[in-house]
């Protein structure tokens, strides 16, 4: 199999070619592709040395797959092109999540609703990800009516700018990069994405259809409330979820202990609950905090946590890639 990784220098590019190490992804080529800036660069992977290359070389090399991270313009104008060429292309942007011709896919949720025919398949949104892998065993369970969540998100799902931009304002750099329109650290943003006409931001809007689409129910009612902290590794969530049928809490712990790729840690008297700084690295997703909503009938809250560029983006891609191998989609 040839396999391409667009936007190999980037943040996310980066964590899928340690993902596709770590989980020893058996391919015969591989090209690292990035924009014009970056094309001659070198970077070692598994110990071999491997040139960038831009994307119109990468479009003649036919890969039959390409993970992109590079963007949602970069996908809009480059991953049809790719797909001509009979590649099959992960993308990672929002480019194509809302598209009603493209799958959007957590494979554990909804893989199996990818066909041959699908050669551009979405990635969906690092916060939705986390919180739909945590909820569909308990939709498929009690049937979700209305959703309310409030995120915490790392400056990693800005990319390295705001990394830099949080370090020098900790360092006391005050005239350094400036990525976010106020000081991040010790500091709490109610902005991420830019503002629509609703008075959402697009990241908001995102969870709400995007929760939709992948739990294949529009009759979800989902709001969303997200927000920016000075974290590096992980994204937090405190999810309140209304059911249209009644619960036991037990039986929630044993669905989500059983739903895979979820780690229940909840056990409030020796203060175990997810943290951010716990999910660094990891590929799971962890939930705690379970409890009833003692206001309302069938609600339940629940705190969840994920490393944002692993299975909030890399993992999720290279488990996608995955699949298609196991499914003889790829060869």
């Amino acid at each position: 199999m040839k396999l391409a990784v667009v936007g190999a220098t980037g943040l996310v590019g980066q964590e899928i070619l340690k993902v596709l190490e770590e989980r020893e992804v058996e391919f015969d080529e591989l090209y690292l592709v990035a924009s014009a800036k970056s094309v001659g660069q070198k970077i070692t992977f598994k110990k071999k040395e491997y040139t960038i290359i831009g994307m119109e070389a990468a479009v003649e090399l036919a890969a039959d797959v390409a993970i992109f991270s590079a963007g949602g313009n970069t996908s809009l104008e480059w991953a049809p092109r790719f797909a001509e060429k009979g590649t099959i292309v992960i993308d990672n942007s929002s480019a194509w999540r809302m598209d009603p011709n493209k799958k959007l896919v957590v494979p554990e949720i909804n893989g199996n609703a990818i066909e041959s025919t699908d050669k551009i398949i979405a990635n969906p949104n690092c916060s939705t990800i986390q919180m739909v892998l945590a909820l569909a065993p308990l939709h498929a369970a009690y049937k979700i009516k209305r959703i309310v969540v409030s995120t915490y998100q790392s400056v990693t799902g800005t990319g390295k700018d705001a990394v830099q931009q949080m370090m020098e304002e900790r360092s006391g750099i005050t005239n350094g990069i400036k990525v976010y329109p106020h000081k991040i650290d010790m500091n709490a943003l109610p902005h991420i994405d830019s503002f629509l006409d609703n008075g959402y931001t697009k990241e908001e809007m995102k969870m709400v259809n995007e929760t939709r689409k992948i739990l294949n129910d529009q009759t979800i009612g989902v709001t969303s409330t997200t927000v920016r902290i000075p974290t590096i590794g992980g994204h937090s969530e405190a999810v309140n979820v209304e059911f249209v049928h009644d619960f036991d809490l037990k039986e929630v712990r044993s669905l989500l202990e059983a739903a895979p790729g979820v780690i229940v840690q909840d056990d409030v008297k020796n203060n175990v609950y997810p943290m951010p700084i716990n999910s660094h690295g990891r590929d799971e997703v962890f939930v705690g905090r379970l409890r009833r909503d003692e206001s309302q009938a069938n609600t339940l809250n629940l705190w969840i946590v994920s490393d944002n560029l692993r299975k909030g983006a890399a993992t999720n891609a290279v488990q996608i890639a995955e699949f298609l191998m196991e499914k003889s989609l790829v060869y």
